[in-house]
């Protein structure tokens, strides 16, 4: 009878030692900050929290000029490979931050190299900081140069339609232009009221000087 309750009091006894130690695991890299500086040199501390099934991970920096945090927020525990050095786990996110000007500006999602094999859900993911991810302080992309527009040709200027009508050529003047017929002198009109027709030619020059006379 002992021995049976041994038995099964044995794998009982080791699943709960287990879990103590990766809870002790946890807690000791909880209550041990990690710190390290970036490239811009800010002085950067590291801790973890837990709330229930997630893990919260505060990154706090401060330089003489600025100060600023951030969160990730994850179930790193999903990870086999966590749960054995759950710290070690958040040095390798260390690693690649220490990396950046500014340790808030890196990747939104976080998967360490000793969990790359496990599931998305054992990453890391940004969830809040002191400023916006697209403030001044991130990078920005140059905007690309706008070329000058191009100028419009100028318009024709329209002819008047007088212009555009061919010019009416001078008529030239012919030979038929009736002449006006010489008026006929009094005298020759007496003449040929008065005189015989073959007499009209005399009539008329002497009809011609008693006139002038």
């Amino acid at each position: 009878m002992w021995t049976q309750v041994s038995a099964l009091l044995l794998p009982l006894a080791c699943c709960l030692w287990s879990a103590e130690a990766q809870t002790a695991n946890r807690q000791s890299s909880w209550n041990d900050p990690i710190k390290f500086s970036t490239k811009a040199k800010d002085q950067c501390t590291m801790t973890i929290t837990g709330q229930g099934e997630y893990t919260r991970l505060r990154v706090t920096c401060q330089s003489r000029q600025r100060s600023y945090w951030c969160e990730y927020i994850g179930r790193p525990h999903t990870c086999s490979s966590y749960n054995k050095n759950p710290r070690h786990y958040f040095v390798q996110m260390m690693w690649g931050l220490r990396k950046l000007q500014n340790a808030c500006l890196g990747p939104r999602q976080i998967k360490p190299h000793m969990c790359r094999k496990a599931g998305d859900e054992s990453q890391m993911v940004f969830s809040s900081g002191s400023f916006s991810r697209t403030s001044p302080e991130a990078p920005m992309r140059p905007k690309p140069a706008t070329q000058p527009a191009r100028p419009q040709p100028r318009p024709r200027p329209t002819r008047p339609d007088s212009a555009r009508q061919p010019k009416a050529k001078p008529t030239e003047r012919t030979n038929s232009e009736s002449a006006t017929p010489p008026v006929e002198s009094k005298a020759k009109r007496l003449a040929q009221q008065y005189c015989w027709r073959s007499l009209r030619g005399i009539c008329s020059f002497f009809i011609g000087l008693v006139r002038k006379d």
